[in-house]
């Protein structure tokens, strides 16, 4: 299969969104590397994938070190080109703050924020050196309004929106384009577990495959030299409330996002 789209990097692929996004790409002519701590999940994506399309690599994202070697190496195959790096490995807790552990809660954050900072930082040369590149960030409608029984997950996707729209503005004479994805709930194992009053009154109604297909379209060349969107919401539920969030007063956002929650 020849390779005549480019490079694409993705963190959390073994399952979820990165996997579908994975196989999304591969399918349509990309080199994909797929990264996770799953390694079981990368050995059976790679199977999935057309041959040879996709490279795996076991990568913790919260390790800065662990990031430079892996894209150093999977730079190697592509002469340092990197077209497109989806920022996607994210964990996600539910329940009232104190009912949770600390320490799970600390660590929603390192994955979900330190991970993208690092891969931000550490994929930055490449990026740099390949035109038109694009940077992919995981966010979610969780960061229009703080959402209870989702604290330090909705605190996680507030840094992310904040990063993306400040290196979008930093990167942007360079070429690379930064820009954040939000979708509401998915159907995947990150929320199998977990449960809370706004999954309960909003539903469910994304897939993965939703996810990726939105992420493939809109990493698709510009027909109009019109700037894009920094953020870009997924599906219907969540274009209505980060559109209608952007004109809505404090006090009344904070009354509807209450009534989502149940509260």
């Amino acid at each position: 299969m020849a390779f005549t789209q480019g490079s694409v990097f993705i963190t959390g692929a073994a399952s979820g969104i990165g996997r579908a996004t994975a196989l999304r790409f591969a399918s349509e002519g990309y080199l994909v590397c797929a990264t996770d701590v799953d390694e079981a999940g990368l050995r059976s994506l790679q199977t999935e994938a057309p041959k040879g399309s996709v490279t795996r690599a076991a990568l913790d994202v919260t390790n800065a070190d662990a990031w430079s070697g892996v894209l150093d190496d999977f730079m190697k195959r592509t002469s340092g080109r990197l077209d497109i790096l989806v920022n996607n490995a994210g964990l996600l807790r539910a329940g009232n703050f104190v009912d949770l552990p600390l320490d799970a809660q600390q660590r929603v954050m390192r994955v979900n924020v330190d991970g993208v900072m690092n891969g931000c930082y550490a994929a930055y040369p490449y990026l740099k050196a390949t035109p038109g590149a694009q940077v992919v960030n995981m966010c979610s409608a969780s960061a229009i309004y703080g959402q209870a029984e989702l604290a330090a997950y909705s605190a996680s996707k507030f840094a992310v929106r904040g990063l993306t729209e400040a290196l979008d503005i930093e990167w942007r004479s360079e070429d690379i384009r930064v820009f954040a994805l939000w979708p509401l709930f998915v159907d995947t194992s990150m929320i199998a577990t977990e449960r809370t009053g706004s999954m309960t009154s909003l539903g469910v109604h994304l897939t993965a495959r939703d996810v990726a297909d939105k992420i493939f379209q809109t990493t698709r060349p510009a027909r109009h030299p019109i700037p894009r969107p920094t953020h870009i919401p997924v599906g219907t539920q969540a274009a209505l409330m980060f559109n209608s969030a952007q004109v809505t007063p404090l006090r009344l956002l904070r009354a509807v996002n209450r009534r989502i929650a149940r509260k």
